[in-house]
């Protein structure tokens, strides 16, 4: 190898040589700047990183805050309503603490009242036990007085007194002789005091208390706003179609239906508890039910009447009188039910007629039918004896039963016997007591006032007014009452009775005196 080719190989080594530092420096250079790159982006990345951190945490922090400040929002107010509820109970205890006190001030008070009143009642015992004591050595020594003056022993005087009553009882005696004579002496008055009675005792009947108004309960209190409807035209159509008014008030679920026709208010009473059942309330539902309605009622009439016509075991009655019959149902007087009281006087009557052997289906058509009037009395003019007696004329009755009804009252002068019985039995139906509200007030009253009179008198334990009034039984104390005693008090309360009070008929006035021995025997 010569020199030249050395000098090439080394030139060329050298060309490669350098190149690869070249290279490696160029490689280096790639290095660093990717290197920097690299740096740089994850800078990039570390600040991107913790600015979102920061944000997170700033919102975690915000976020934190809102939780702590709800929290203790929830529990100031938590805190707020227990210190009220302490506070209110800190006041109930108080005022049951005063309470308390107040309670206990007023049992040491009754305390010392009541042993204060033990004293004086010992103080009393004994000063009345030494008053008893000199009232009788004071009783002994004016019985030796008055015997002395008198020139009378007890025993004479004793008889002496006896006479005296003997006599004034004679003088009683004779003076009830003489009544029971006037009462005898009066015509059929023993008799027809047996078939009054004898019919009152045979015959109860159902008192119906009924009123003016009715009260229809709702269900809720926006069914009140549902009935008047818009600007009231479901009330005035109601109103309207039935002639009741309605009141709508104040009254908690609760309508008032008002007139004076209750066959009418009956139908409207129904009418409406229909409509509140349907919900549907409006103007031509309201006429459409209250036509339903009206036939409906106009059936329980006629079946009202059937019955009352089938109880008395009463045919051939006109279907016009049945119909006015059931509307006796809805009519009253007093408060008693004109239908049951046309019903009663119907057997009152039949009952005595039998007690006088006359015709029993008779006397009771007469009774069901006098006070048929009643129920067009509003409708036409006049007493309703006499629209009773042109109704029944109209429905071709017999003489007897057109002149029972409309002499019943007196409008025309009775003359029958059936008039009389068909008198009797009103008068008896109408005044028995608890039939109608004014008599059995006063019914009530007299019996108070007999028990009030009896009472007043001293020694008197118990009264009882007994038989409806007849009877005045009273009990009196052994201990203080000698049974001659019981003799005069029984005349004072009847002559009381007597002074005070107006009363029909008689009254027994019985005085019970007992006398009781107890004794125990034991090992």
């Amino acid at each position: 190898m010569d020199g030249n080719t050395i000098v090439v190989l080394l030139v060329a080594l050298g060309g490669v040589a350098v190149g690869i530092i070249v290279y490696a420096l160029i490689r280096k250079k790639a290095a660093a700047d990717k290197l920097g790159r690299a740096k740089a982006k994850s800078e990039q990345i570390l600040d991107e990183a913790r600015i979102a951190a920061e944000n997170t945490l700033k919102a975690a922090q915000v976020e934190a805050k809102d939780v702590i400040l709800q929290a203790k929002a929830d529990f100031e107010a938590e805190a707020k309503e227990a210190r009220k509820e302490i506070k209110q109970l800190e006041a109930r205890l108080v005022q049951k603490e005063e309470n308390l006190d107040r309670k206990a001030e007023q049992l040491d008070k009754k305390e010392g009242d009541v042993a204060g009143r033990e004293k004086g009642l010992v103080k009393r015992e004994q000063k009345m036990a030494a008053q008893e004591e000199q009232a009788q050595q004071l009783l002994e020594a004016r019985t030796q007085e008055l015997e002395r003056i008198a020139g009378l022993t007890a025993e004479q005087a004793k008889d002496t007194l006896v006479q005296a009553m003997e006599s004034e009882a004679r003088h009683e005696g004779a003076k009830l002789i003489k009544r029971i004579e006037m009462e005898t002496n009066e015509i059929a008055d023993k008799k027809a005091k047996e078939i009054i009675s004898t019919a009152i005792q045979r015959y109860a009947g159902d008192y119906v208390a009924e009123k003016t108004v009715s009260v229809v309960d709702l269900p809720s209190e926006e069914m009140k706003g549902r009935i008047i409807g818009r600007e009231g035209r479901n009330i005035r159509a109601l109103e309207a179609a039935t002639g009741i008014d309605l009141i709508v008030d104040d009254t908690p679920e609760a309508v008032i239906l008002s007139g004076f026709n209750p066959v009418r208010r009956e139908v409207a009473r129904l009418s409406l508890l229909r409509l509140i059942a349907d919900g549907r309330i409006h103007p031509a539902r309201i006429e459409e039910v209250v036509k339903k309605v009206e036939n409906e009622v106009e059936n329980t009439i006629r079946e009202s009447g059937e019955q009352a016509t089938f109880d008395l075991g009463v045919h051939g009655i006109h279907p016009e009188l049945i119909k006015y019959l059931g509307r006796l149902k809805y009519r009253t007087s007093y408060a008693q039910n004109m239908l049951q009281h046309s019903i009663e006087v119907g057997f009152l009557c039949g009952i005595m007629a039998s007690e006088l052997n006359l015709n029993v289906k008779q006397a009771r058509r007469a009774g069901l039918l006098h006070d048929i009037g009643k129920a067009v009395d509003h409708e036409e003019e006049g007493p309703h004896a006499l629209i009773g007696q042109r109704l029944c004329k109209k429905c071709g009755e017999s003489p007897k039963i057109i002149h029972a009804v409309g002499a019943h009252h007196e409008d025309i002068p009775p003359s029958s016997v059936l008039a009389v019985l068909v008198q009797a039995a009103d008068g008896l139906s109408g005044a028995r007591p608890g039939a109608r509200r004014e008599m059995f007030e006063s019914y009530i009253k007299r019996l108070e006032d007999l028990e009030k009179i009896a009472n007043s008198f001293e020694g008197v334990g118990n009264t009882f007014a007994i038989q409806a009034g007849r009877e005045l039984r009273i009990i009196v104390q052994g201990e203080k009452i000698t049974d001659e005693q019981s003799v005069l008090l029984a005349r004072d309360v009847a002559k009381k009775i007597e002074d005070s009070l107006t009363f029909p008929g008689q009254i027994k006035v019985c005085v019970i005196r007992e006398t009781r021995a107890v004794s125990y025997a034991s090992k």
